[in-house]
């Protein structure tokens, strides 16, 4: 009855560990050097964890702040029509507190990149 089920299970198992022997049998131990994730090899200038500037965590904020309003824009623009004038007033109240929000990062300083 579970025949076929029970054959694909260890169909895939025994496809995942010849591939997994493949690779350890043809693969070549790579240089440290020559692998690095990021500059495409070339041997990086700053520590990975190196500190950024305080003005990139501003903006971030407000990159986040207006990511998180197309997040509640998106649902919003399809039940606007069913919900009535409550869901619009409550748009523009969400979009107040995100001008609040964009007023104080102006103040700090987070559009200026000199």
């Amino acid at each position: 009855m579970y025949s076929g089920i029970i054959a694909m299970a260890l169909l895939a198992i025994f496809a995942v560990v010849f591939l997994y022997a493949l690779h350890r049998a043809l693969s070549v131990e790579p240089e440290p050097l020559t692998v690095l994730p990021a500059q495409s090899g070339w041997l990086p200038q700053e520590h990975a964890l190196s500190r950024f500037h305080a003005r990139w965590y501003l903006a971030s904020i407000v990159f986040l702040a207006f990511d998180v309003e197309m997040l509640f824009m998106y649902p919003w623009a399809v039940v606007v029509a069913e919900v009535g004038v409550s869901a619009v007033v409550e748009m523009f109240l969400f979009l107040g507190a995100l001008l609040v929000a964009v007023a104080w990062a102006w103040r700090e300083g987070a559009f200026r990149w000199a």
